[in-house]
């Protein structure tokens, strides 16, 4: 009964590994659709977030101070650093898909709901407003 448990419990544990390997695939930085911005995805327990490391326009004419967050809708984030912005947010793997996150436009200032799906070195982020259907998709580079 002992080595029944024990095969059950590694059985268990393998699936939680293989589970994990294949939703943390999407780790690591990504460049814009339009090269323009560079995003680092991380994970925080089982949650994906993604932070701008780079953008074409991160800094100030002196090259060393970020530019603000001043299209932000909420005047009291206009304050923050573009530098490693969180743009991405509370994504949940689930089924190939990472869903229920967020997405963050410094360009507009305006946040979307989001889902990504991963393909190889492409990344595929779905903003949209209410359903997926109203909404546009950009495709991300994994840099390597």
């Amino acid at each position: 009964m002992k080595q029944f448990l024990l095969l059950i419990m590694m059985t268990v544990f393998s699936c939680v590994a293989a589970f994990s390997q294949q939703s943390d695939k999407v780790l690591g930085q990504w460049l814009s659709e339009d090269k323009d911005g560079k995003i680092e995805i991380y994970k925080t327990g089982n949650k994906y977030f993604g932070k701008l490391v780079w953008a074409s326009k991160m800094y100030e004419a002196d090259g060393k101070t970020s530019r603000k967050d001043e299209k932000n809708n909420n005047p009291g984030l206009r304050n923050r650093d573009l530098k490693d912005l969180v743009i991405l947010t509370n994504f949940i793997y689930d089924d190939g898909v990472y869903i229920d996150g967020k997405i963050y436009d410094p360009k507009s200032g305006k946040t979307y709901s989001c889902k990504m799906t991963l393909d190889g070195d492409k990344l595929d982020i779905r903003g949209y407003v209410g359903f997926s259907l109203f909404g546009r998709t950009t495709v991300w580079t994994r840099v390597k």
